[in-house]
């Protein structure tokens, strides 16, 4: 059974930081790529950043603008997203998720989400 568990989020400040943590069982981790996406109420769901399988190469949203790191542990299974100046408008709920295609077969599994609020 495959289980991507989210962790980390909270209630922050303005200008604050915070890391998610997503711990995935059930695949062979390493061969994943694994993006993390955010959804707020009455928004579409939007990239925040990924991490591709084998080299780790990252992309970002653009409205990151330098202020998140995606990293992975493939030993440990798990992905990570540090969070740094904070905003509310980074106010969402995050989602973990695994991603790859393998011979034409799409594999995808998600996370049920961490809540991340930031207001002063």
């Amino acid at each position: 059974q495959v289980q991507l568990l989210e962790s980390g989020g909270g209630s922050v400040q303005p200008g604050d930081s915070l890391t998610l943590s997503c711990k995935v069982s059930g695949i062979t981790f390493y061969i994943y790529s694994l993006p993390w996406y955010r959804q707020d109420l009455g928004k579409e769901r939007e990239l925040v950043a990924h991490i591709r399988a084998y080299f780790g190469t990252t992309t970002y949203g653009d409205f990151v603008k330098g202020r998140f790191t995606i990293s992975r542990d493939n030993a440990n299974s798990t992905v990570f997203l540090q969070m740094d100046s904070l905003t509310p408008d980074d106010t969402a709920v995050y989602y973990c998720n695994a991603h790859m295609i393998h011979f034409g077969r799409e594999y995808d599994y998600w996370g049920k989400g961490t809540r991340v609020t930031v207001s002063s």
